[in-house]
């Protein structure tokens, strides 16, 4: 572990650059033809065995070709839709896109590990390990890409997967670890309303579209407060409403949409047909029709106890002894729990605070992240994947 942690080290300069060349240019949801392209020469160049996914992402394997045991690293590589403004030299040429969520810091550090991996190549053949990077697109779109690569078979053989997720809430060097769920579930809402228009001065004469787009923005995550029981920490927010142009226009059309997040899994389980049946009883009065798309994303992450013993190890012994710090169950929804359903696992919070430095929000255009997270994340995921179940005590 400790010659694969300075192997990294070794690679962390190269790893910076090559993370920013990847936020310099961001692409959004299945459309990371220019990132698969980038992973894809960094891999051939070190003559690590790869396999691209139809479309954007691919898989890639260190280690024996016929293993014992398979441990996988998983990245995702898109981009989110808004416009950056971090000021950095190296800031996103794209307009209106950028890695507002470090996922250009997820994909190089799983790049470092397999990296280093593969310079011990054969120590990894003589163990009867491997090692599988996937790298997947779309994670910041629902449903995500986790399913495309569960498709594309990018899990078959692999016995436990690991992650790491930017947490710029706690500062580099430290990294946040818990067992069990630490996200939530996160589905997609999308309410549509359409009718008569008219006058502002006559709304007894139109269909009021803005006024009953304005009782569910209100009124729906109030009564699914009612209907679902509270500990189940269920949260709707509407991220997205547009109705009208014109300050004396009762507009024909306007919609709204949002997330809507919940912690238990046994209560998200159940919400078939609740957030359509109430949006229409809602605006029954109104007599406006109603389409809602109730798109079911993802449940929580749940990490598995050992993969997290695994994750605490090596955290401890490439990062520092004092670098594990806890971590709580938090309402971000995360793909990366789609591929737990089939084989256990755990993701980390990374820090990428800069010690006495601002903290930044996720998802948000300023998001700057102290790179030295990047060689942090390598090595604790290498470690991770050296760190066989046998071994944990």
């Amino acid at each position: 572990m400790r010659a694969v942690a300075k192997q990294v080290r070794s690679l962390t300069p190269d790893l910076v650059q090559l993370r920013r060349r990847i936020h310099r240019h961001p692409e959004v949801a299945f459309t990371e033809y220019v990132t698969t392209d980038l992973i894809c020469e960094t891999l051939a160049a070190a003559g690590i065995r790869f396999r691209r996914f139809e479309g954007t992402g691919l898989v890639a394997e260190v280690g024996a070709e016929q293993p014992s045991y398979r441990t996988g690293l998983r990245a995702d590589i898109d981009a989110l839709p808004i416009p950056e403004r971090s000021g950095l030299d190296f800031a996103s040429e794209v307009p209106n896109v950028t890695h507002a969520c470090g996922h250009d810091v997820h994909t190089t550090a799983v790049l470092g590990a397999l990296l280093a991996l593969h310079e011990h190549q054969d120590a990894l053949a003589l163990q009867d390990l491997a090692v599988r990077a996937v790298f997947q697109p779309a994670e910041e779109v629902v449903p995500g890409g986790a399913h495309q690569a569960i498709e594309e078979h990018a899990l078959d053989g692999v016995d436990r997967i690991f992650a790491v997720h930017c947490d710029p809430s706690i500062d580099v060097g430290t990294v946040g670890l818990a067992s069990g769920p630490i996200t939530a579930a996160c589905d997609s809402v999308h309410v549509m309303l359409s009718g008569r228009g008219g006058h502002t001065s006559r709304p007894h004469l139109s269909q009021d579209i803005t006024f009953a787009l304005g009782k569910v923005l209100v009124d729906l995550p109030a009564v699914l407060s009612r209907r679902l029981d509270p500990r189940s920490g269920a949260a709707l927010v509407w991220g997205e409403v547009h109705s009208g142009n014109a300050v004396n226009v009762i507009p024909v059309a306007g919609e709204a949409h949002g997330t809507l997040r919940v912690l238990d899994a046994e209560v998200w389980k159940t919400l078939d047909g609740l957030v359509e049946k109430t949006v229409h009883e809602l605006v029954a009065p109104y007599r406006v029709r109603a389409e809602v798309r109730h798109v079911r994303g993802v449940p929580p992450v749940v990490n598995d106890a050992a993969a997290i013993e695994a994750f605490r190890f090596a955290t401890r012994a490439t990062v520092g002894r004092s670098s594990v710090v806890p971590t709580k169950q938090s309402l971000g929804g995360e793909d990366f729990s789609w591929m737990l359903r089939d084989c256990p696992g755990a993701m980390a919070r990374l820090g990428t605070r800069t010690p006495g430095g601002s903290t930044y929000e996720l998802h948000q255009g300023d998001l700057v992240v102290d790179e030295r997270a990047i060689g942090i994340g390598a090595r604790i995921l290498a470690g991770a994947a050296l760190r066989q179940p046998a071994t944990i005590g």
